[in-house]
């Protein structure tokens, strides 16, 4: 009898640890998968959403999910890896995963019309999720990055009873910002790669002068005014994809245009690095300085 009852209490713990780790591993929100917020040519984009399981805080972030300019799914997995959603949805923030299409059938400035039709999005459906449609943040990594950056400093205003796509504040990972002074030399300007980046497939030939304003259009440094949201810049002094040299410059012209900014270097970091979990806390309580006050903690939006 003893033995059974000893056998009994093993499986009713065993019972209870499968249980409290399954809880444990439960996510603090629930994902929604490819939903569709436009379509290009018949073929649709898609984001994914991200609520919080919790208590909401009434902020929504836009993630732009891309990384080498291209958007599958698997850069959604990248900052699922590094507990981006995780990190924000246990504090009540909604997370929308914009994805923009990839560098195989679309450039930058194509890219970038999406992302501002994913932020308009976002805005229509601010009530829907809980939002305040005044207070977005925006975040992203890499190429993500870049194109946070990019969508910040160019935001359309309000027009035909759309609203704007001007954001409350940026915070980004290693994004390339200036596409003319990439590290200490210049970019190849009949390269491929460039040449894809800044001219939709078929667009003619460019010369030098010309190509030189096409990258122009899509550095972010380059394009900064006074009216650009308060930023957050964090990069590693080891990073040999998106030289540090390309957060730096940005700084200095957000500083120029008297924008509030602020670079963290992460020493050693390359890209990225594998505590960058612990930089995602950082960005998060940024944003909870930058987006959440105490009015508008208690305001439904």
């Amino acid at each position: 009898m003893r033995s059974c009852r000893r056998v009994f209490c093993v499986l009713l713990l065993i019972g209870v640890g499968t249980e409290c780790s399954q809880a444990r591993a439960v996510p603090p929100y629930t994902q929604h998968e490819n939903i569709v917020y436009s379509e290009v040519h018949g073929v649709a984009l898609v984001l994914d959403v991200f609520v919080p399981t919790g208590a909401k805080n009434g902020i929504g972030i836009v993630d732009i999910a891309s990384g080498a300019w291209y958007s599958d799914r698997g850069k959604i997995n990248d900052h699922k890896k590094a507990q981006m959603y995780d990190i924000f949805g246990a504090k009540g923030y909604t997370v929308f995963a914009v994805r923009p299409g990839s560098v195989t059938k679309f450039c930058v400035p194509e890219m970038m019309t999406h992302i501002k039709i994913g932020i308009r999005w976002v805005k229509d459906r601010a009530r829907q999720y809980e939002i305040d449609p005044d207070r977005l943040g925006l975040t992203g990594a890499s190429a993500g990055g870049h194109l946070a950056c990019l969508a910040a400093v160019t935001p359309d205003e309000a027009a035909n009873g759309k609203p704007s796509t001007r954001v409350k504040a940026t915070a980004v990972f290693f994004p390339p910002t200036d596409f003319l002074v990439y590290g200490p030399l210049p970019l190849d300007l009949k390269s491929p790669y460039t040449r894809r980046l800044a001219l939709p497939i078929g667009a003619p030939e460019l010369d030098d002068d010309e190509m030189k304003e096409k990258l122009i259009q899509i550095s972010p440094a380059r394009l900064v005014t006074e009216k650009a949201p308060p930023f957050l810049l964090i990069h590693g002094d080891l990073d040999f994809m998106v030289p540090l040299q390309q957060s730096q410059v940005m700084l200095d012209a957000l500083k120029k245009a008297n924008v509030p900014a602020e670079l963290i270097v992460k020493k050693g970091g390359g890209h990225p690095w594998p505590t960058i979990h612990e930089e995602v806390k950082v960005l998060a309580d940024w944003f909870d300085r930058q987006l959440i006050t105490p009015a508008a903690a208690n305001k439904t939006p």
